[in-house]
């Protein structure tokens, strides 16, 4: 009994010893979604090497298509459009740009409204370099009255292609069909065979569209999405098939569908799986954050796929659209939100930013010279000529700079289309409030300017994308030192497949020269 104390002690020192080398707890690294920000549906996602591309719907906006690039699927930076210049063939509708890579070559399959007949149709381009752009190579399906949302995968060495038929047709009900394609990616090289089709009766009564095809083990996986996408009625959610030949038959998830929306996020789906190096399933995809809604647009979100291997069955980690805060998947938490502000005075800056255009209308002529971002006056809309900013939540200010002249308005649009939209403007010694409403346009407030007042602020405040407050002021004075601010709320601006975007314009004699000398946004 004597050894006992010594016993007791040893035996102490083994467990402390144990404790402290116990490994700390691992802390969970989280992200909040949007992982891209501000409107890019139908977003497709691609993993080459270690990094990863997107690409999304631009519908109305030039340049068509913006892509992504990423290292960790969750802090994305801007790369440039697929097409910087419009294919001449093209017209509008320029939607769901999925990408592939195979043997050196991205491909870009595409949906664009043809200018001829103005009918919904299939195009192909590629590149050797992503950042460069892609070449075009023109139509590749055209499917009695619609073909849109196209989706290629590669099944023991062949190319296959998939997409949406009968979406217009009122005969027949809306199919996912695929087909063959050449070798080299650009023409079809068989018939085509179905996969799935939409069910009237059930929540696929809207259709079936967007489809991400991927191979795990014996079986080929299908997320499919239904019913309204788009607008402020939108019920989209999105569905599961399998088979074990691409060809089917498919059998769909008895739990459909398995990715529904909430007050946080609505309306989920067209999206594509992308899978990481430690073998994590993420589907990235649209949805209208529950705030801004369709005023914003639908924004790029992640949610994860985890497997049951009992039944081979995916699910989505949390049920439905992610919450607040999902764990990383890569470990690396979000880029703060400040970091999507920009700030720009051309007087001392070169940045060139982003800017997208109306794609019915002439791409307008712009360049930095002589320390402002000039802009010339030549497009006859009675919007001017618009240069806009892809808006990335609801709250902000948007701010401008200049010297007024007497023959030009210098503006901030919100634009919604060519014949919508609501303008804030100074020239010919006055400001003006003004909005162009179904083609029409109207002047709602206007206030004169001193003569000796030239260097001009214009300032716009939205509140959750629907009110909007504008003000301006002479260059380094209060704000609101020589106005009252203005308010004002436009439910009628176009937001279906798109949402408004915030920029300047020009309106005033052809072929004049006008210069904006700072832009500002900051986000709430």
């Amino acid at each position: 009994m004597k050894f006992l104390p010594g016993l007791l002690f040893f035996s102490w020192f083994v467990a402390a010893q144990a404790l402290a080398q116990k490994p700390a707890p691992t802390r969970v690294i989280t992200y909040r979604n949007p992982v891209i920000a501000g409107d890019f549906a139908d977003p497709s996602v691609i993993r080459v090497g270690d990094t990863y591309y997107a690409a999304g719907t631009s519908s109305e906006w030039g340049p068509a298509y913006p892509i992504y690039s990423s290292k960790d699927l969750v802090n994305w930076e801007y790369v440039g459009p697929v097409f910087a210049e419009l294919p001449k063939w093209t017209m509008g509708s320029y939607w769901a740009p999925e990408l592939f890579f195979r043997n050196g070559t991205f491909y870009v399959y595409y949906t664009a409204r043809r200018k001829s007949d103005k009918q919904s149709v299939i195009g192909v381009a590629s590149t050797k370099d992503i950042r460069k752009g892609f070449k075009d190579h023109g139509i590749i399906i055209e499917w009695t009255k619609e073909a849109i949302d196209a989706y290629v995968v590669e099944d023991k060495g062949k190319l296959f292609i998939t997409w949406k038929a009968y979406g217009l047709d009122k005969d027949r009900g809306i199919e996912l069909l695929g087909a063959e394609l050449s070798p080299d990616g650009l023409k079809l090289a068989g018939k085509e065979f179905s996969l799935i089709k939409a069910d009237p009766a059930g929540w696929e009564a809207g259709g079936a569209e967007g489809q991400a095809i991927f191979k795990r083990g014996n079986y080929w996986y299908m997320l499919y999405s239904g019913n309204a996408c788009c607008g402020d009625r939108c019920d989209y959610q999105v569905g599961l098939a399998r088979a074990e030949k691409l060809q089917g038959p498919w059998t769909k998830h008895t739990g459909n569908p398995v990715l529904f929306g909430d007050n946080f996020w609505k309306c989920p789906g067209h999206g594509t799986v992308v899978v990481t190096p430690d073998r994590r399933y993420f589907y990235l995809h649209h949805a209208y954050n529950g705030t801004d809604f369709t005023f914003a647009g639908r924004q790029g979100v992640l949610s994860e796929l985890v497997w049951d291997e009992t039944t081979h069955w995916p699910a989505f980690r949390y049920g439905k659209t992610p919450p607040a805060q999902a764990e990383s998947p890569t470990g690396v938490g979000p880029v703060p939100q400040q970091t999507l502000n920009f700030s720009v005075n051309y007087e001392r800056d070169t940045l060139r930013l982003p800017w997208v255009f109306d794609a019915s209308l002439p791409k307008p002529k712009f360049d930095i010279r002589a320390s402002a971002l000039e802009i010339e006056c030549e497009n006859p809309a009675i919007t001017g000529n618009f240069l806009g900013h892809t808006i990335k939540n609801g709250s902000y200010t948007f701010a401008t700079e200049f010297v007024i002249k007497d023959t030009a308005f210098h503006n901030i649009i919100l634009y919604g289309d060519a014949h919508n939209a609501i303008g804030y403007g100074a020239g010919q010694n006055r400001v003006e409030l003004w909005q162009v409403k179904d083609g029409k346009r109207e002047t709602l407030q206007k206030q004169e300017i001193p003569d000796k007042y030239k260097n001009i602020r214009l300032e716009l405040q939205s509140r959750y994308g629907r009110f909007y407050t504008f003000s301006w002021a002479v260059k380094g004075q209060k704000i609101d030192s020589l106005t009252s601010p203005l308010q004002l709320e436009a439910p009628w601006l176009p937001r279906w497949d798109r949402a408004p975007r915030v920029g300047i314009s020009i309106t005033g004699p052809a072929n004049q020269k006008s210069e904006f000398k700072a832009i500002e946004m900051k986000y709430e």
